[in-house]
């Protein structure tokens, strides 16, 4: 093991000091959209393939469901790739310059991080998403998914791999672990720091707090994306309804969701049964404080306190009365997660002080927090969401997986 991990880091390694003009990368991209689309049905094949897999060990549904590869999904895929490759080349753009009284002439440089590792699961199309995007970036990328979709993404691996070779660039750019053998994560935390400059996780909590504890590289990432919407005093109703249904139920399995409600006591009364209902007859489980209790007239459980710390991942909400926009930024900023937190209110004093103030690597003013996603940024897709407190944070996509360095020009200049 140690020896076939070894010489993919070397690989790695070997590929991220290759320079590829922007040109080229945009080719290798375009190629590499119009072989998936050659290659539909070999795709969906090998993804049959770990469906069965997945059903066998008895995967949950919504699992299930991310781990699906159809042909809408795969024009999402190619679409992700396209818009990736008309993106401006982030690398080797002058960030910023500056002339010193000293003679110096200094340029802050944008420069690829180098080599990059991705532990993720179940969703096949990190495979693609990742490899366009740490490409374009000039990094090379180790690639580890989850055993339940190892044939999907060894074939869409593969066909990277062979749109480089076409164009007679270093295939190592693209490596993925082909090994369902857990102890490939380990040795990846842990025994290749000289070879991985950064590792990102993809996944559920487990993942990425196992990766959290072992890594002896640096790492970007978020355990759970606790996200928050606060109705203040001032919100328009029907704008609240509808940010707060959709910011819920469109997909209640992405970080993005909302998982708790935060209602100011002053609207309780006239806004808490329109927008709990539409929730309520949808299926959705609500938890509420005593006061909520009181005032809602549908089916409603005792929140815990627990509840302000879960990310349910369902359709299940918890919600809570707050005095005002200090005890809701309080609240979020106690139980939050530093993801994605929205603000729904008229008043623009309210919505500065919130945008301001809560910690979220992204808040929101009358948003729904689905949007907490690369694609929806501009940003062609993404590796993931930092709530990292050091940069990057939010969407890491194309423009994040970079790094700097300072090129300094003279005349002879030595220094006194």
């Amino acid at each position: 093991m140690s020896q076939y991990m070894n010489l993919i880091g070397q690989n790695a390694k070997k590929a991220a000091f290759e320079k590829i003009k922007t040109k080229v990368k945009n080719k290798i991209l375009t190629r590499y959209a119009s072989l998936l689309d050659k290659e539909r049905n070999s795709i969906i094949g090998e993804n049959t393939k770990d469906i069965k897999f997945a059903l066998k060990k008895g995967l949950k549904n919504n699992l299930i469901d991310r781990l699906t590869i159809n042909h809408k999904k795969l024009d999402n895929i190619k679409d992700s790739i396209n818009k990736i490759t008309k993106l401006k080349d982030p690398i080797d753009n002058t960030l910023e310059k500056w002339s010193r009284p000293n003679g110096l002439k200094i340029k802050r440089v944008s420069i690829p991080i180098g080599v990059i590792g991705v532990i993720y699961e179940s969703r096949p199309n990190v495979t693609s998403d990742v490899a366009s995007l740490c490409f374009k970036s000039g990094n090379a990328v180790i690639l580890k998914g989850g055993s339940e979709a190892i044939n999907t993404n060894k074939i869409l691996a593969k066909l990277f791999r062979k749109a480089l070779k076409e164009n007679k660039v270093n295939e190592n750019f693209i490596q993925f672990v082909d090994s369902k053998d857990r102890k490939m994560v380990d040795y990846m935390l842990s025994k290749m720091k000289d070879y991985i400059d950064v590792i990102i996780p993809r996944g559920g909590k487990n993942l990425v707090k196992r990766v959290q504890e072992f890594s002896t590289v640096p790492i970007i990432g978020h355990l759970e994306g606790l996200c928050h919407t606060f109705v203040d005093k001032d919100a328009e109703l029907k704008m609240a309804i509808d940010i707060i249904y959709n910011a819920k139920l469109r997909n209640t399995s992405i970080c993005g969701a909302t998982e708790t409600i935060l209602l100011h006591e002053k609207i309780v009364k006239k806004f808490n049964n329109p927008i709990l209902k539409k929730l309520e007859e949808n299926n959705c489980k609500i938890y509420g404080d005593s006061f909520l209790n009181k005032h809602y007239k549908g089916k409603i459980s005792i929140a815990k306190e627990k509840d302000w710390s879960t990310e349910y991942l369902a359709a299940t909400v918890s919600v809570k009365t707050v005095k005002n926009c200090e005890e809701a930024i309080n609240h979020i900023n106690k139980y939050g997660t530093m993801h994605t937190d929205s603000i729904i209110t008229k008043n623009k004093k309210t919505a500065k002080k919130f945008l301001k103030n809560v910690k979220s690597s992204i808040a929101m003013h009358n948003t729904s927090t689905q949007f907490a996603d690369g694609g929806e940024f501009g940003f062609g897709g993404e590796v993931g969401i930092s709530t990292n407190t050091l940069p990057p944070r939010g969407p890491v996509g194309l423009g994040q997986l970079i790094s700097y360095k300072y090129e300094i020009v003279s005349n002879g200049q030595t220094r006194k």
